[in-house]
C-alpha cells in the first residue's frame, strides 16, 4: 500500500471507529464524555440520529438560510460592550481591538509573531483572531454523512477547533484567556462590567447579579455579545461579488478567470471546502465555507515555537469523548473566505502575512515542499525564510538542487503527520512535478478573492 493510500486507510478507519461507537457497536458513551461542554444549541428542526461521543450526528446538513432577529436593544448593548476597551484586565484591549471591523472583523493588534497581543505586556494569543463577520451562520459542532461520504465527518463549532457551540459561549474564551483579555474568572468579568458606562443598562436587563456574580456576569456578557454578533452589521453581504450575483456589477476578465479556477476541481479545487452557490441570489448560500474540517499541514510559525504544537480538533475530540481522538490532530475548521483579502495574517497560526503566499502554498505544498518546510542541502539542515511577501524563499534560492530529506508538516509532532491531507487536489502531486496552478492562475485567484471584501460600513465606533 502506498503512503498516501495508507493515510487514507488510517483516516477512514478512525472515522469508522467513531461511527461504530456512536451506534453502540463498540464502547464509547456520550453520557460518560464531554459533560463540561453541555448540549449543543442545535437549530430548530435538526434531527439527531445518534452521537459520536457527546457530539450529535444529524440526519441532514444544517442549512445556512436561517433568520436572525436579535433584540435591537440587546444588540446595541452588545455593540457597546464589544468596543469597550475597559473590558480587559488591565484595561486597554477591547474585542474590537483584535476583531477590527476595518479588517473584516478579524485581525488587529497583531504583534511581531503574527498573532494578537494580549492585554498584558509580553503576552499574545496562540492563534490569529478569526473573522467574526458571518459567524452567526456557523452551526454547533456536529457530525453529518452525505450520500457520497464513506463515514460521518465533523462540521461546525466556533473557533478553529470547534470547541464552542454558541456565540455566547465563544465570547467567554478570550475574556478568560490569560494571554488575551486575562480575566481570572467570572468575578473579574463582573467587576469590569460594574465599572462600565453601560453597567446600569446591563443590571436593568439582567439583574444586579450580572455586576457581582461570576456566572451571571458571563451569561449576561455572552447574551449581549451574541445579539450583536447576530446583527446584520456583521453580515452585510455588500461585496462586489454579491453585487455581481445580483446583476448590479461586472467582474473583470481576470476576476472571472479566478472564479473559474476556484470552482475547477482539477485546478484550485477551492470550492470543494469553501463552498458557495453562484446561481443563488440568496447570499447566505455563498458563505465560502462548508464549516467542515481539514488537515492541510501549514508550516510552523517559528515565532510561536514557545507555545508548543497546536493540535486543533483532536483536543475537542478528546474533551467530547470521540474514539481515536488523535486521528483529528492537525484538523482545523475551514473558515469563510469573505473579507479574506482584508486580513493581516493567514492560517490559524498566523504564519503567512500575504494572501498571494497563501495561494502559492496551496499550489506548491506538494510539488516544492522545500519552499515551506525544513530540508537538507548537502550536509546542512536549512529552514525556509520567513513566510512573507518580501522574503527570499530559501527553497527557491536553492532552486531545489541537492535538496533531500524534506520534513513536511512541521507544525505537528512527527507521529501525527500522517493525519495531513495528501490526496485532494492540489495536494496529490509529486515533489518536482508541475503545480496545479501557475503564477497567472494564482494572480487570477487573488483577484477573485478580493471581490469578496465587503464595502466599508461607514458606521462609527461608540
Amino acid at each position: 500500500m502506498t503512503a498516501p493510500l495508507a493515510r487514507v486507510s488510517r483516516w477512514l478507519a478512525s472515522i469508522t471507529v467513531a461511527w461504530l461507537a456512536s451506534a453502540g457497536m463498540i464502547g464509547a458513551s456520550a453520557a460518560d464524555a464531554g459533560r463540561a461542554t453541555g448540549p449543543a444549541a442545535l437549530p430548530a428542526g435538526a434531527v439527531v440520529l445518534d452521537h459520536v461521543g457527546a457530539t450529535p450526528r444529524l440526519a441532514a446538513i444544517v442549512s445556512p438560510v436561517r433568520e436572525f432577529r436579535p433584540d435591537p436593544a440587546l444588540a446595541a448593548l452588545g455593540r457597546r460592550m464589544f468596543f469597550d476597551s475597559g473590558l480587559s484586565r488591565p484595561a486597554g484591549t477591547s474585542c474590537a481591538a483584535c476583531h477590527d471591523p476595518a479588517r473584516g472583523w478579524g485581525g488587529g493588534r497583531t504583534g511581531p509573531a503574527g498573532v494578537p497581543l494580549g492585554s498584558r505586556p509580553g503576552h499574545a494569543s496562540g492563534r490569529v483572531a478569526p473573522s467574526l463577520a458571518y459567524a452567526r451562520y456557523v452551526p454547533p459542532l456536529h457530525f453529518y454523512q452525505d450520500d457520497d461520504a464513506l463515514a460521518p465527518a465533523p462540521f461546525g463549532g466556533l473557533t478553529a477547533d470547534g470547541r464552542a457551540d454558541a456565540l455566547a459561549r465563544q465570547a467567554a474564551l478570550p475574556l478568560l484567556n490569560p494571554d488575551e483579555m486575562n480575566h481570572r474568572d467570572g468575578r473579574d468579568v463582573a467587576a469590569a462590567l460594574a465599572r462600565a458606562p453601560y453597567a446600569g443598562e446591563l443590571a436593568a436587563r439582567f439583574g444586579p447579579a450580572a455586576l457581582r456574580d461570576g456566572k451571571a456576569a458571563l451569561d449576561a456578557a455572552g447574551a449581549a455579545l451574541e445579539a450583536f454578533l447576530q446583527s446584520d452589521e456583521l453580515a452585510p453581504f455588500s461585496s462586489r461579488y454579491d453585487e455581481h450575483v445580483r446583476g448590479r456589477a461586472t467582474l473583470t476578465a481576470q476576476e472571472l478567470r479566478g472564479l473559474a479556477l476556484f470552482r475547477d476541481p482539477d485546478k484550485g479545487n477551492c470550492a470543494s471546502c469553501h463552498q458557495f452557490s453562484h446561481s443563488s441570489t440568496n447570499p447566505a448560500r455563498s458563505l465560502f465555507t462548508d464549516f467542515g474540517y481539514d488537515a492541510i499541514g501549514v508550516p510552523r510559525n517559528r515565532a510561536l515555537a514557545g507555545k508548543g504544537h497546536d493540535l486543533g480538533l483532536c483536543v475537542t475530540a478528546r474533551q467530547r469523548g470521540w474514539p481515536e481522538p488523535q486521528a483529528w490532530c492537525g484538523w482545523f475548521r475551514t473558515p469563510s473566505l469573505r473579507n479574506v483579502a482584508l486580513r493581516e495574517r493567514f492560517m490559524h497560526n498566523g504564519v503567512f502575512d500575504d494572501l498571494r503566499e497563501v495561494l502559492r502554498f496551496y499550489a506548491t505544498r506538494a510539488t516544492a515542499p522545500q519552499d515551506w518546510y525544513p530540508y537538507r542541502v548537502a550536509d546542512r539542515v536549512a529552514t525556509p525564510a520567513a513566510h512573507a511577501a518580501t522574503a527570499v524563499r530559501a527553497g527557491a534560492k536553492e532552486g531545489g538542487a541537492g535538496v533531500t530529506g524534506v520534513a513536511p508538516f512541521d507544525d505537528l509532532p512527527p507521529a501525527l503527520r500522517g493525519n495531513v491531507n495528501v490526496n485532494s487536489v492540489p495536494y496529490n502531486r509529486r515533489p518536482g512535478s508541475a503545480p496545479a496552478l501557475d503564477d497567472a492562475d494564482i494572480d487570477a485567484l487573488l483577484a477573485f478573492l478580493r471581490t469578496l471584501s465587503d464595502r466599508p460600513s461607514g458606521l462609527t465606533r461608540p
